[in-house]
């Protein structure tokens, strides 16, 4: 008697303890550390997870997430993998303007770009909501090396100056078309573009 006792003691115990061991699992969340070309949306994709649940997770706002970030993933695998390069594709605007949704994120920036821009925005002309030409020219030349007048020709070509225009085919957002946003004023779009630029060249408007 007494060992069939013992014997139902152990089993629950073990059937306790496995239950636990398994809710604790469940919940646990996984830490990635962010390297340079990384984006919101392709460690989504590598650890099967949202982009929503990673800003919420770890108050991330405008999609920015910079080289050496330490991430937790909810819910996501206990074996932290290298995410898919995400590659940019650009189209030009075809007309429509009708609203789409686009989940890719910002690519991280570098530190030496970060500090670059910083540098670069001091001289730079400062914008007050009517000046958007001059004010993208400036900043985009300033801070690429690339002249105002090649950057005027693919924003002209891209978007016609659009700022809220968005490809209705491609989900391309902004002035210079980028699919690595969905939204954002003047400013964000100008920070996007010279992140693409650093990370991607030209190339990343050629057609």
């Amino acid at each position: 008697m007494k060992k069939f006792v013992t014997s139902i003691l152990a089993t629950s115990a073990a059937a306790i303890g496995l239950f636990f061991a398994g809710a604790t699992g469940a919940s646990a969340s996984t830490t990635y550390t962010v390297k340079s070309g990384d984006s919101v949306w392709g460690i989504s994709q590598t650890f099967h997870t949202t982009i929503n649940s990673i800003e919420q997770a770890n108050h991330i706002s405008n999609h920015l997430i910079m080289p050496g970030e330490k991430l937790s993933i909810p819910d996501g695998s206990t074996t932290a993998a290298q995410p898919a390069t995400a590659s940019q594709s650009t189209s030009a605007y075809n007309g429509n303007s009708q609203s789409q949704t686009n989940n890719n994120g910002y690519q991280a920036q570098s530190t030496n770009t970060t500090a670059n821009q910083t540098s670069n925005n001091a001289g730079s002309v400062s914008y007050n909501g009517s000046n958007t030409k001059s004010y993208v020219l400036s900043q985009m030349a300033s801070r690429t090396g690339v002249s105002a007048s090649t950057w005027n020709a693919i924003i002209t070509r891209e978007s016609g100056w659009n700022a809220g225009v968005r490809n209705s085919s491609s989900g391309a957002y902004g002035l210079f078309q980028n699919m690595h946003i969905n939204g954002g004023d003047v400013n964000a779009q100008v920070n996007a573009a010279v992140q693409l630029y650093h990370a991607q060249g030209m190339g990343a408007w050629a057609q």
